[in-house]
């Protein structure tokens, strides 16, 4: 009889967006036609922007005519896209080569497959609150997870002692769930840590796009970085690429571990494991990072901060804390008066019909927390956020 991964049995119920569709499911059965206001869900709702659109039309059409089909493509990215990331890198400061980028179907796919590269042996720091994928991929490959946890003492973004350790560490900047985004003197403590320790950092740079202060955008802007870190990041979010799917990993072809080259070893897993992202999609995603998309999905954007600011003013207006919105596209809330997440989640679903996200589900150290997203339609959020002001004014 064949053998099966037992590590599933180890995964935890995946409960917490399935909690959250049985709630509104129920309260909708019992008051039909009433309208709910969701800043839960990380999905974008603004389309893609023209010039992407006009990729993909010219692609598909590409696609029609034998002179100018295109079969397979290269695994690991067209060199043509793979060159404008690496310039892309560049207007920070960032050198990379093309072949140090590659092109994958986006950070959640990634975040999973590179995990390929590491013995089980390994253990994964993952600093909560968090993403609970990092969580579970690690489970599946039955691999030692530390739980480093972070809240208000030190803002959501723990550093290294003493203590730590681990040999894959997680970070998160602009962090999901809280927002919160590490520094460049932060990032230098951990890329130190990893440099010393000989472990190896996954950066996830999702929400990369949104930073507008004087904050560093990629860990490669911190020196020291090539020899310790991938860093993997999504058009998703940027771009509105969430139906889409398209991101890039960087590994820098300094990144050694036990005599191995990680880049060289990643050149090997995607030419065996993948045969390349769509030629179509890649035409659209190289639209991205033309002077005329990169302005248009910075207006996409800046509908999206515009509507954290709506939803920042009434958290300011009612003196509540919270972190992100600023540099990211999701607001960190303690909630209010003690209570606990979900408990807060039914208030806001049975009093005011608004939908966010209960902090819990992203680890322990998110109870008494909440998550809004900022993604929803500006209107949508504008009315949530006066209704919240009417609850929690009183």
């Amino acid at each position: 009889m064949i053998l099966m991964n037992t590590n599933y049995n180890n995964l935890k119920e995946s409960y917490l967006f399935y909690n959250i569709a049985q709630k509104t499911g129920k309260y909708l059965e019992e008051n039909p036609g009433q309208k709910l206001y969701r800043m839960g869900i990380g999905d974008v709702s603004l389309p893609l922007v023209d010039a992407v659109i006009k990729e993909l039309h010219e692609a598909v059409d590409n696609q029609a005519r034998k002179d100018s089909f295109h079969g397979y493509m290269p695994e690991c990215g067209d060199p043509a896209l793979r060159e404008t990331i690496a310039k892309y890198y560049e207007r920070r400061n960032v050198k990379l080569s093309c072949e140090e980028v590659f092109v994958s179907s986006g950070a959640s796919d990634e975040l999973g497959d590179i995990l390929d590269l590491f013995s089980k042996e390994s253990t994964a720091l993952i600093m909560e609150p968090a993403y609970p994928a990092y969580v579970d991929a690690n489970i599946m490959a039955g691999r030692k997870i530390i739980h480093l946890p972070s809240g208000e003492e030190n803002g959501f973004l723990p550093t290294p002692t003493e203590e730590t350790e681990a040999d894959l560490i997680y970070l998160c900047s602009p962090n999901n769930p809280t927002g919160a985004v590490f520094s460049k003197e932060q990032l230098k403590e951990w890329v130190d840590y990893a440099n010393a320790r000989g472990a190896v950092i996954l950066f996830d740079a999702a929400y990369e796009a949104f930073i507008e202060e004087d904050l560093p955008h990629s860990i490669f802007e911190v020196k020291g970085a090539r020899t310790c870190t991938i860093e993997i990041c999504s058009l998703s979010k940027t771009a509105g690429f969430t139906g889409t799917r398209l991101g890039y990993t960087i590994i820098p072809k300094d990144l050694e571990r036990s005599g191995m080259n990680i880049n060289a070893m990643w050149v090997r897993n995607r030419t065996t494991k993948t045969n390349g992202v769509s030629y179509i999609i890649q035409k659209g995603g190289a639209a991205v990072f033309t002077s005329e998309g990169q302005e248009q999905i910075h207006k996409n954007i800046a509908v999206y901060k515009k509507n954290a600011r709506v939803l920042m003013e009434v958290l300011d207006e009612l003196g509540i804390t919270y972190y992100g919105g600023r540099n990211a596209p999701y607001i960190w809330m303690k909630c209010p008066d003690g209570m606990g997440s979900w408990e807060f989640f039914d208030l806001l679903l049975h009093k005011i019909q608004v939908v966010g996200t209960p902090g819990e589900g992203f680890g322990a150290c998110g109870e008494g927390y909440f998550r809004f997203s900022t993604f929803g339609d500006p209107e949508d959020t504008r009315v949530a956020a006066l209704r919240i002001r009417e609850l929690l004014g009183k």
